[in-house]
Order: C-alpha cells, then sequence, then structure tokens
C-alpha cells in the first residue's frame, strides 16, 4: 500500500521487461515507492505471468532474446485480454523507422534508455490516468447506450402491446411465438441446422425483434381483424398487407433511431413470415432459401399458434393435429430442414401452448 496524507489508496501494479537484471534494479528500485512493480526478464515469463494477473501498465523492452519488444507487443495486441493495457516502450534506439513502427502496433509511448527514474514515473502516471479516463468514458457510454437500447425495446413492445390489443382473438400471441421461436432456434443450433447463418445472432436480441412481427396489423381495421366469419377476398387482401406494412413501419423507426441490428431483424420477421416454400406466399412471392431465414422460422411459430388458439372465427385445434397439417405442409410451405427440428421438438410446442394460453406478452 501507499499511503498518502492519512489516506490508503492500493498501487498501480506495472510489469517492467527486460533481459537486463540491472535495469530490473534500477527500475523497481526507482518505482517501488510509487507502484508495485512486477521484474520479468523475457517475453515467454511476461506472458505467463498474465495469466496470474493483469497490470496497469507494461514497460517493454524491445531488444531482447528470443522474443523481442515486437513481438510481445503483436501478441498482446491479438489478445481479447490483454490488447488494452498500456504498453510503454524501453529502448536505446532513437530512430524514426522504430517510432513509427511501434505507434503503428500500438504502443503507448517510448522512453529512451539511459533514462531518468522521475520522468518515468510521470509517464507512468499520464498514461495510467488516460487509460482509467478512457476506461471510465467506455463504461459510461456503454451504461448509456444500454439504457437507450432497453428504452428503444420497451417502447417497441409497448407497440406490439397496442397491436395485439386490437386484435381481440390474439391474446398472448406474441408471448407464445416468441418462445416457440426460441426453442425452434435453440433446436437448429444444437443440431447444426443453418447453424453457419446463425452463427453471429445475438439471440436476446433476435426474439426481441419477433415481438414485432405483426406490427404491420396497426394499419388493419378493426373490422376486419375481429370479423366473426371468414374473410372475404378483398378483406384477405388487405389482411395481407400487414407484412409489407409491418416492414416499413420498422423501416420508418430505424430512419429515426438508427439502424439497429434487432430492428433489422424485426422487419425480417414482420416482412416474410407470410412467405411459403414454394414461392405461393406473400408478399413477396419469394422460394426456398431466398426467404430470409427469420421468416421461414417464424412461419413455424405463427402457423402452429395460428392453429392451436382460439380465433374469432374458429376454435383452436389439438397440438397433434396442429403438427400433422403443418408437416403435410413441408416444402409446399414450410422449409424441410427446419421441419425435421420443429417434428423434433414438436412436445416443447405443446407445452408452451398449454402453460401460456392466454397469457399476457411478459419480459423478454
Amino acid at each position: 500500500m501507499h499511503v498518502t496524507k492519512g489516506t490508503c489508496r492500493m498501487k498501480e501494479k506495472v510489469f517492467v521487461v527486460d533481459d537486463s537484471p540491472i535495469n530490473l534494479t534500477i527500475i523497481e528500485r526507482g518505482l517501488a515507492s510509487h507502484f508495485e512493480v512486477i521484474t520479468i526478464s523475457s517475453g515467454k515469463k511476461l506472458f505467463e505471468e498474465l495469466d496470474k494477473t493483469t497490470p496497469d501498465l507494461i514497460l517493454l523492452d524491445i531488444t531482447m532474446p528470443d522474443m523481442d519488444g515486437f513481438e510481445v507487443l503483436e501478441r498482446l495486441k491479438r489478445s481479447v485480454i490483454y490488447a488494452n493495457i498500456p504498453v510503454i516502450f524501453l529502448t536505446a534506439l532513437t530512430d524514426e523507422k522504430t517510432e513509427v513502427r511501434g505507434f503503428a502496433m500500438g504502443v503507448m509511448d517510448f522512453v529512451t534508455k539511459p533514462f531518468s527514474i522521475p520522468i518515468l514515473i510521470n509517464r507512468i502516471n499520464t498514461h495510467i490516468g488516460v487509460d482509467k479516463i478512457m476506461k471510465q468514458r467506455t463504461e459510461e457510454l456503454r451504461q448509456s447506450n444500454q439504457s437507450l437500447e432497453k428504452l428503444h425495446r420497451n417502447l417497441l413492445f409497448i407497440l406490439a402491446d397496442l397491436v395485439e390489443n386490437r386484435d381481440k382473438g390474439t391474446g398472448g400471441h406474441v408471448y407464445r411465438t416468441i418462445r416457440y421461436t426460441e426453442i425452434l432456434m435453440m433446436g437448429m443450433m444444437e443440431r447444426g441446422v443453418y447453424a453457419n447463418e446463425m452463427m453471429d445472432w445475438d439471440i436476446h436480441n433476435v426474439l426481441t425483434s419477433v415481438a414485432l412481427h405483426d406490427v404491420g396489423k396497426i394499419g388493419t381495421s378493426d373490422a376486419i381483424l375481429n370479423k366473426q366469419g371468414k374473410l372475404t377476398e378483398d378483406e384477405f387482401n388487405q389482411m395481407k398487407m400487414h407484412s409489407k406494412d409491418g416492414a416499413d413501419i420498422i423501416i420508418s423507426v430505424m430512419s429515426r433511431i438508427g439502424s439497429k441490428r434487432f430492428l433489422e431483424d424485426a422487419r425480417l420477421f414482420a416482412e416474410f413470415h407470410h412467405e411459403n416454400w414454394d414461392g405461393s406466399g406473400y408478399p413477396h412471392g419469394l422460394s426456398g432459401t431466398d426467404i430470409p431465414l427469420q421468416g421461414r422460422i417464424m412461419a413455424f411459430a405463427d402457423v402452429y399458434d395460428a392453429l392451436v388458439s382460439d380465433r374469432s372465427y374458429k376454435k383452436g385445434i389439438p397440438d397433434e393435429e396442429a403438427v400433422k397439417i403443418i408437416m403435410q405442409d413441408v416444402g409446399k410451405k414450410f422449409d424441410p430442414m427446419i421441419a425435421v427440428v420443429f417434428y423434433d421438438l414438436r412436445d416443447k410446442f405443446a407445452a408452451v401452448h398449454k402453460e401460456y394460453s392466454g397469457a399476457e406478452q411478459g419480459d423478454f
């Protein structure tokens, strides 16, 4: 501990890497009253020490056998764990080429040998201070962005709620389709089905975006949404507009708050969940893998829930019958590869329907 004016603070930890025992001794003695100093005699031993503890800064000699300072710096910068540790080069090399190379690789500063201990202390304090400020600002920005993202998501869930509350026959539909989609996506990843396409998906964000798949219904008249009997051809054509209308609404939101990945996923769920594998769907008549994967996945969740749930114009059917109807339409409405996963997980779909029938939208 370093004691200053009656207060105690933890000393910042500084690694000193140099193959010269004399240099290590001089630096350790000069810095010991200001920092916790750990002396290390080679690049290899540095990485062994990094496995045990992380320093606030590294003083690194350039000219060392086996692994020189540039090789050590390159390895540090490649690491997700160590890349942000500030590094100062200690060197007798003063040529422009060395400095240009070092700064290009991410070194914070150069201290030329022979060095002054007071100057070295000032340089270390400066860079540790800058690093702390940067980390603090980064964390503040991360928290601010996180709060803003949460606000955006909550607003979008409110929008999805408004749509569902207008459609009297779809209570709990948003909640259940999110759960069905989660089951299906996790099952696909476990079985390697379209795993490459889903590799970079943030599942939480993707599931959030499912809530907006029917947002386009906000522009559909109440008379059509809540009609007791079968829709006429004209009414059905108006109902079909909700896919494209939903995409347009989400694009409008993106233009105002910025293009977010979860909003792009939401657009794909909204616009393409009524496309059919054989090209007979809407709004674009796409077929096969030309239909975005989000739309192909959503089709299973949306149709299954529509079949098993009560609507203003019909009663829900048993889960087993719904599965049979969907499997009969594999290769017509539905992607055959996803259908295999759906069939394997049909009992989990039934459990969600049983548990959350009529459920209100939850927190995702």
